[in-house]
């Protein structure tokens, strides 16, 4: 118990340190780029306390809709106190700060939670809740350094791992017209080997992940002609021993979340019958929100050829084809 105690109480210490560290960035960035006229400390630390209840799920019918309107508020709501604090930010900048302080919160969450079952633990004299917080020590030490490479992310725009299906998406419209389609989503047209194809991403270079479910939707509902094929593209975690930017290929939706986007996504290609192709960028969690390493930037090279092979391989010329680049696409450009 008191050696259990003692690793405890160190990672205690380090969680502190990451948090206030995160904190101290965050004031930090909003100041320089949010402009303030008043002290924004008081509100990012009420912002640092913020929760979410989920639905009610003991009726598991319209769970979903009813999942998508809390995200929604939420989302609207922290971009809106987001904007009370840095007046002065434009919308990629609001963005990017409104990551920062997320990330920064899941930090503060992590040390609450981990200091909440130690003391109490500790009060009960319960060796059980001791050695179990003990057991899961590495795995919330490693999220918690996931975040915090998220904070020097967030704080300088730079891309992150997460930005891979983004990238990939913004290398296939590098030099072609997009327009928005729907909230914070993109849609650009190419061609790739006689196939027309439609690029789906969200807005950059904020940090971003739209809503590719009712991008998705919107566009299959305004085509006069049924796509053979939507290929989704996005970053997957890897399993240890794994290398950081291999290529993997399979079938339905690559999206992650609550689960609400794959939902509709899975339902309007339900709807119109369209074979649903993934191709995933590997990485572990922390290179997934830490900026962009070079592995995974040539994954992305590997990833574009492994599309073009499944569109060869999947369909013929003249046909139609819906590529979507899922992921948070801060720092990288439309």
């Amino acid at each position: 118990m008191a050696m259990w105690s003692r690793d405890i109480e160190r990672s205690l210490y380090k969680l502190k340190f990451m948090k206030d560290k995160a904190r101290e960035t965050s004031i930090k960035t909003v100041k320089e780029l949010g402009k303030p006229p008043v002290d924004p400390t008081p509100r990012i630390d009420q912002f640092l306390e913020r929760f979410f209840i989920e639905p009610v799920n003991m009726d598991p019918s319209g769970i979903v809709w009813k999942f998508d309107h809390l995200l929604d508020v939420r989302d609207l709501s922290m971009k809106d106190e987001v904007r009370r604090i840095a007046p002065e930010a434009d919308d990629s900048t609001l963005n990017n700060l409104e990551n920062l302080l997320e990330a920064a919160m899941d930090l503060n969450l992590i040390y609450r939670t981990v200091k909440h079952y130690y003391l109490f633990g500790k009060r009960t004299k319960s060796y059980i809740i001791i050695a179990q917080l003990h057991m899961l020590l590495p795995i919330i030490m490693e999220s918690a350094a996931a975040y915090e490479g998220a904070i020097q992310a967030f704080s300088t725009g730079q891309p992150i791992g997460d930005g891979a299906g983004p990238l990939l998406a913004n290398k296939l419209l590098r030099g072609k017209e997009f327009k928005k389609i729907e909230k914070d989503m993109i849609v650009g047209e190419t061609e790739i080997e006689g196939r027309k194809v439609y690029v789906l991403k969200a807005e950059g270079p904020g940090g971003n992940v739209g809503k590719p479910g009712d991008a998705l939707t919107i566009l299959l509902n305004s085509l006069n002609q049924r796509p053979s094929l939507v290929i989704m593209v996005d970053a997957a975690l890897k399993f240890e021993g794994e290398n950081t930017g291999d290529v993997a290929e399979g079938i339905g939706a690559a999206i992650g979340g609550v689960g609400t986007e794959r939902f509709k996504i899975e339902e309007v290609a339900y709807k119109y019958k369209i074979p649903l192709f993934a191709v995933v960028i590997k990485e572990s969690l922390k290179e997934a929100i830490a900026p962009m390493k070079k592995e995974i930037y040539e994954g992305v090279e590997k990833a574009i050829e492994r599309v073009k092979r499944i569109i060869r391989e999947n369909t013929k010329e003249g046909e139609t084809v819906i590529i979507a680049g899922i992921g948070n696409t801060i720092g990288i450009a439309q």
